[in-house]
């Protein structure tokens, strides 16, 4: 859910179609440069009156973290800062740092976290409890003669290394029989090159987030294969640093930012239109997107399980992106050594 974005310009079509493209990039993880909502105070955890710093990137996933914020729902037992940032890296480095308290990624990017020496906890779910929340899946342009999941065995796909929609893209194409070996895989990072270049035919396909399919299915392309149904392959989650939830007042902290996200997400699942106008602001969602982009259902009090997430650090081990295998402990939703 989490990466860079950029605009290509290369002619007058491609400069619209750019436009449109990073603005839907941005509701899928990508923001401009790092600001905080409001002036950071001192952190619970050092001491001080109850101030914690959530980190996240401008995703539809955190819609109801700006909703508890603009309602007042965090209540006053916490001063709760906001802070967007513009790529996963800059949201980890804030969390290994302690510049952030708890942060709205992914399990992979809270494995990496653990294993470089910050010990998280995920807190809860903040979407994907269910298939049908967060989707995820395989898209090509237009012009494309691929029309089925078996068709992509010998395709070109994009897709960038160690994220979401590439654990997302080897799970569904696994489960059609087609092996890593069967298949092109090119590393484009950047989700506004990838989604073009699949436009374009420069690619046969592409691994793409919801916002991104849904703007593509707008232009005319068609999502082979998603990630709505059967397993669940993918969780945004809060993840804590455990050096703050064991400080003095951290506890408490987390519990104001739990409680008022709680309560944001059952107001904006109880009317969900009513906040259409705070994710098109908050989200950046791209023209064709703003009246149309489905709001979606967002879980509460949804806790991460092994289930969940043990597949996805098994993935990680076997494809190099961790040196030694970790456990998830659901109980206490930590990270541990060995398996």
């Amino acid at each position: 859910m989490l990466a860079n974005h950029t605009t290509v310009a290369l002619t007058r079509r491609d400069l619209l179609l750019g436009a449109m493209i990073t603005g839907a990039a941005l509701v899928s993880g990508c923001s401009g440069n790092a600001e905080s909502g409001s002036s950071a105070g001192s952190h619970a955890g050092d001491g001080g009156a109850g101030t914690v710093n959530v980190g996240t990137m401008v995703t539809e996933d955190f819609l109801p973290g700006w909703a508890a914020e603009r309602d007042g729902l965090f209540g006053t037992d916490a001063q709760v800062n906001i802070i967007t940032f513009q790529s996963a890296q800059e949201l980890a480095a804030a969390m290994t740092s302690g510049d952030i308290d708890l942060a709205m990624t992914d399990p992979q990017v809270s494995a990496v976290l653990a294993a470089g020496g910050t010990p998280v906890h995920l807190a809860w779910i903040t979407l994907g409890a269910t298939p049908d929340q967060g989707r995820f899946g395989i898209q090509v342009g237009p012009d494309s003669k691929i029309a089925s999941v078996e068709q992509l065995a010998g395709a070109s796909i994009g897709v960038g290394s160690n994220t979401v929609p590439e654990y997302v893209m080897d799970m569904l194409l696994e489960d059609a029989g087609i092996g890593a070996d069967d298949f092109k895989k090119e590393e484009v990072k950047k989700m506004p090159v990838r989604f073009q270049m699949m436009v374009s035919g420069k690619t046969d396909a592409a691994a793409l987030p919801a916002s991104l399919l849904a703007l593509g299915e707008a232009q005319g392309c068609r999502t082979i294969v998603d990630d709505t149904q059967g397993k669940n392959l993918s969780q945004s989650v809060m993840a804590v640093r455990e050096e703050f939830a064991q400080g003095n007042g951290g506890a408490a902290a987390i519990n104001a930012v739990q409680q008022g996200w709680n309560a944001a997400a059952q107001a904006i699942n109880e009317d969900p239109e009513s906040y259409r106008a705070l994710l098109v602001e908050k989200a950046n969602l791209a023209d064709p997107l703003k009246k149309s982009y489905p709001i979606p259902t967002y879980p509460v009090d949804a806790k991460p399980t092994s289930e969940m997430i043990q597949p996805q650090l098994d993935w990680m081990l076997e494809k190099g992106y961790l040196k030694q295998a970790l456990t998830f402990d659901e109980e206490t939703g930590t990270f541990k050594d060995g398996k």
